[in-house]
Parts: structure tokens; C-alpha cells; sequence
């Protein structure tokens, strides 16, 4: 379903692509109609996503077709190899990873996945990992260390799996575990929001020495509808949520959460997932070489001073 912004952009396209049409069988010449309605349509899409709310921005990041971490590791990386299981429990396909290179560089891959239709959304449980996810991910950055490999981890989750199977088995102290383990690499580690990023189930695997951001993903302590529910009594309170939380790409920038921000095609990343994933690519390689002369304890300390920082002000 097209969200609502979107709706009058989608049906002059439609329009634009059925006069095409006509033109192309008729013969009749109306270029200087379709012409005017280009223009149109440019302007509609520059006001639209020129000036898009929070709530706007939240709704996109939602939207089917962005790029999810598996088509970001087939994508941007090569020869992915992917690793299952947590050695203690089982395997969750909420969460993938494995081993990879990035143009030459082997590195240790992994993210929270999401499905692309209903049946699977039910296998991956819509992108929020139980315990063993996370332990999955512990692993994977067990190995980044032994093998001296830079640790790449792509966000996409509303949150953690809140369940009873995942409480009963330690979710709260598998996530605490997970980004004492990250924050405590020897080796480069980026982070990456791609789509939602909701509370400890995202911050899990989000203890980066850089942290980068799509233009039209979200990253916060809570979802907006579960924090309207709990402020407003109403989760249709969300927009409102939504503006209060500032959870969008350039705040989070403004604030120093994140420290770039990655730019998406006109309409969003579902529009041109190749362009989104060749931006991410570049915005990927850049960082790595950032870091990638610095020595373990030097990264270690780049990393605590970067979190250390957060929420520091002056009167």
C-alpha cells in the first residue's frame, strides 16, 4: 500500500506513464503535455521528500523493498559466507552473518533480517532476535578479533523479540553481553542503521567506533507507538511521538549519535536499492580507511570516548 504523502506522487506518474503509452501507440505527438507534467512531477517530489516529518521518515524506513542486511551482504560485499547457530541453543534467522570481502578486505559481516512477505516475516520473526541472535552475533565478533578482521553490523529492527520464550532464556542479559563484547573489539567496527533501529535490540550490535545512518532510517530508545501508548495512552499518538523522540538521520547527526548520515534516491531507498547500496559501499570503504591504521588499543579507546561523549553538554 503506497503510504499517504506518496499517493498523489504515485498517481501522476501513473498518469505520466499512461499518456507514454497512448503516445507511443497512437502516434499523436504530446510531448509538450508530458513535458509540463515532468516539471509537475519534479516539484511535487522536491516539496515531498524536501521537507518530510519524522513520522514521514519513520513510515519509509518501513517501507517493503529498502535494502535489508542480506541484500547489503550480496550486494556490497563479496563472497558472502554465511555462519549459523549459537553453539548453545539454535540457530535465528532474525539475525545473519558470516565472513566477507569488502573490495579485497576480509571482514566479519553480520544483521538483524527481515522477510519480504508475510510467510518470511514469520521465519525471521520480523527482524527482532531472541537471545540466541545475539549470541549468534558474539560470536561472529569472537572471530572478527581471533582473525584480526574488521566487524561491519547492519541495524533493522523495531526491537528485540519481547516474548516469554525469549525473557525465559536471559534476553536482557544476552543483549547487556553483547555490547559489553562489542564495545570491547580490537578491531575497526562500523555500525549501520538501515531501516528502524529500536532500543537495546538495536544498540546490541550497535557499539561501533563509527555509526552510520540511511537518510530515511530511525534509531531510538523506543518505537513511536510504544512510546505514545505509554505517554499519551494512544498509540495513534506516533507523529507526536515521533517529532518529541527526534529519531530521524539529521537529528541524530546534529546530536552526535550518529556520524554520517548516507544519502537515499529521490522517494527513499525502495525506489533504487542499487543506488542506496552503491552510496553504502562508498560511505563503507571511507570509514574503513579511516580506521583501518589505527592499532587495537587505539580503537578500543576511540570507541569509548565516542560513547563517553554522548549527552555531554556545557552550561
Amino acid at each position: 500500500m503506497p503510504l499517504e504523502f506518496e499517493k498523489p506522487i504515485l498517481e501522476l506518474e501513473a498518469r505520466i506513464a499512461e499518456l507514454e503509452k497512448y503516445a507511443q501507440e497512437s502516434g499523436v505527438g504530446l510531448e509538450g503535455e508530458l513535458s509540463v507534467l515532468r516539471e509537475r512531477l519534479k516539484k511535487l517530489q522536491s516539496d515531498t521528500y524536501g521537507g518530510l516529518s519524522r513520522w514521514q521518515r519513520v513510515q519509509l524506513a518501513r517501507t517493503p523493498g529498502r535494502p535489508t542486511t542480506l541484500d547489503v551482504l550480496n550486494g556490497v560485499f563479496q563472497d558472502f559466507f554465511e555462519l549459523s547457530g549459537d553453539r548453545t541453543f539454535s540457530d535465528d534467522s532474525a539475525i545473519v552473518g558470516g565472513l566477507a570481502y569488502l573490495e579485497g578486505t576480509p571482514v566479519v559481516v553480520c544483521g538483524q533480517q527481515k522477510g519480504r512477505d508475510t510467510k518470511e516475516n514469520i521465519q525471521r520473526n520480523f527482524g527482532m532476535p531472541h537471545p540466541e541472535g545475539y549470541r549468534k552475533a558474539m560470536r561472529l565478533m569472537d572471530l572478527a578479533d581471533r582473525f584480526r578482521q574488521p566487524f561491519f553490523a547492519f541495524i533493522d529492527t523495531p526491537g528485540a523479540y519481547p516474548g516469554i520464550s525469549a525473557e525465559e532464556r536471559g534476553q536482557a542479559w544476552v543483549i547487556a553481553q553483547s555490547i559489553q563484547r562489542m564495545a570491547r573489539l580490537r578491531v575497526p567496527a562500523v555500525a549501520v542503521i538501515l531501516g528502524e533501529g529500536g532500543s537495546g535490540g538495536a544498540l546490541a550490535i550497535g557499539v561501533g567506533n563509527r555509526v552510520l545512518i540511511l537518510e530515511n532510517a530511525w534509531y531510538s530508545v523506543i518505537s513511536p507507538e510504544s512510546c505514545a501508548a505509554i505517554l499519551w495512552r494512544d498509540s495513534k499518538e506516533a507523529a507526536k511521538a515521533a517529532e518529541a523522540l527526534k529519531l530521524s538521520a539529521p537529528d541524530l547527526l546534529q546530536l552526535g549519535v550518529v556520524d554520517r548520515v548516507i544519502p537515499e534516491p529521490g522517494g527513499g531507498a525502495h525506489r533504487d536499492p542499487a543506488a542506496t547500496l552503491a552510496n553504502l559501499k562508498s560511505a563503507l570503504l571511507e570509514t574503513l580507511a579511516e580506521l583501518k591504521d589505527l592499532g587495537p588499543e587505539e580503537l578500543f579507546e576511540d570507541r569509548y570516548r565516542r560513547f563517553r561523549g554522548l549527552g555531554v553538554y556545557a552550561e
